[in-house]
């Protein structure tokens, strides 16, 4: 529990402050998505990235239980099957920015999700 925790509370701090700077206009996810269609190199290192994160999360807590810890699981297989569509199929990219039209809601969305992981991880 004590590794859920942790990871909770990293997951926390990332989603409420991506979440944040979402909102008020500090990161356009669309311009990123761009930017990662333009560069090759890039596109590597975001998706080898998000593998390694995928199978290191995976690893250590692949746990499918029936209480809260399962999100991080479920957040961890994203990572790996994004991380592997990312670098097998580049182009899967363009779909995103049709995904990311409405940037403040999903900034919302993942401010919302961070404070929910921040409950489970700093108060609980």
């Amino acid at each position: 529990m004590e590794l859920s925790i942790l990871i909770a509370r990293i997951i926390s701090v990332i989603y409420v402050s991506t979440g944040i700077a979402v909102i008020i206009g500090t990161v356009d996810f669309n311009r990123i998505v761009d930017g990662l269609k333009t560069s090759p190199a890039l596109t590597f290192i975001a998706g080898a990235t998000a593998i390694i994160g995928g199978i290191f999360l995976i690893e250590y807590h692949n746990l499918w239980v029936k209480n809260w810890t399962v999100l991080i699981t479920i957040i961890s297989w994203f990572l790996l099957i994004g991380g592997i569509v990312v670098l097998i199929f580049p182009k899967f990219l363009s779909y995103y920015n049709q995904l990311l039209k409405n940037s403040r809601l999903l900034g919302s969305f993942i401010l919302i999700f961070g404070l929910i992981m921040g409950y489970f991880g700093f108060i609980i």
